[in-house]
């Protein structure tokens, strides 16, 4: 069993529809047929969306990608038109609201990775392989890979796992054509991004990506991009493969769920307990941290 805690109720706004409320953000459609993405404060782990909100968190994810989406405009084209709050909407809405365009999204969770860990490392450890791509012996967790690699999964319903598959299944479910672009649209960005963030001193280890086609047939980067809920980043001068690296993405929050002291089975059907206070507001600084490092600029 897993899922929300307790779904809330979406906010009801005139002239929109609400679509779906999802792990982190709500959709909504406007009168023109674009889509209006809000992310909230809420965060997920272990197929559970916490009862205990990180404040900030929707709107820092908002403003990461805005920037991400502005340095990689030359590689891919993304779906943001505007951010602006539509009328009659909450002021909370402001700072983690995206206008977009309305794409038709591939089914393909699109991951890029470029060092070993996750459940990448669970499959190398087996079968030294990722996603069916044989690599080198010695490889450890946290190790750099010899160059990135594109594993894709299928894309999961709250509460469902992903599950990661074959460039070949991929491009049996959507065609070779299309899987040939997401793996080398994948990749280009991870490249691009993993540079930019290595200068800030940040290892980006992998991160994934979804894509859609807009009314042209032109492939779109949509949905949040090279957020800490979307990458793993490591900071660089803490590197040290051989164990799980420290990070500013969500682990903290995982790492406290899993504490046997806390006597929550992550296996079970109960659903796991508030986060304290302090984990709370590290894991707050943590978004922080990362936003600040990556854009040079001071969270206002």
């Amino acid at each position: 069993m897993s899922g929300f805690v307790e779904k809330p109720e979406p906010v009801q706004v005139p002239g929109l529809v609400h679509l779906h409320t999802g792990k982190v953000r709500d959709l909504y459609r406007n009168e023109q047929g674009e889509l209006v993405m809000v992310a909230s404060d809420r965060t997920s782990a272990y197929d559970w969306v916490l009862p205990t909100e990180i404040p900030d968190k929707g709107r820092i994810l908002t403003q990461l990608s805005l920037w991400w989406f502005d340095l990689l405009a030359d590689i891919v084209p993304n779906h943001v038109i505007s951010t602006e709050v539509p009328a009659g909407a909450p002021a909370d809405w402001a700072g983690r609201t995206m206008v977009c365009r309305s794409l038709k999204m591939v089914p393909v969770e699109c991951v890029a990775r470029g060092y070993l860990t996750g459940s990448g490392l669970a499959e190398y450890e087996r079968d030294r392989t990722v996603c069916g791509l044989a690599l080198p012996e010695g490889l450890v967790d946290g190790s750099e890979l010899p160059a990135p690699i594109f594993t894709p999964a299928t894309k999961a319903e709250v509460g469902e796992h992903d599950e990661n598959v074959s460039y070949e299944e991929v491009a049996r479910q959507v065609g070779a054509e299309t899987a040939t672009q997401l793996r080398q649209t994948t990749l280009a960005v991870y490249s691009r991004a993993r540079d930019i963030a290595r200068e800030r001193g940040i290892i980006l280890a992998d991160t994934k990506f979804e894509f859609g086609y807009d009314a042209d047939g032109t492939l779109v980067i949509g949905d949040e991009v090279l957020t800490p809920d979307s990458s793993r980043f490591w900071p660089a001068d803490r590197w040290e493969p051989g164990h799980p690296q420290p990070s500013f993405d969500k682990q903290f929050i995982r790492d406290h769920l899993t504490d046997p002291a806390l006597g929550w089975d992550r296996g079970g059907e109960q659903p796991p307990p508030a986060l304290p206070a302090a984990i709370v507001e590290q894991s707050r600084a943590r978004y922080i941290e990362a936003y600040e490092r990556l854009t040079g600029t001071p969270w206002a």
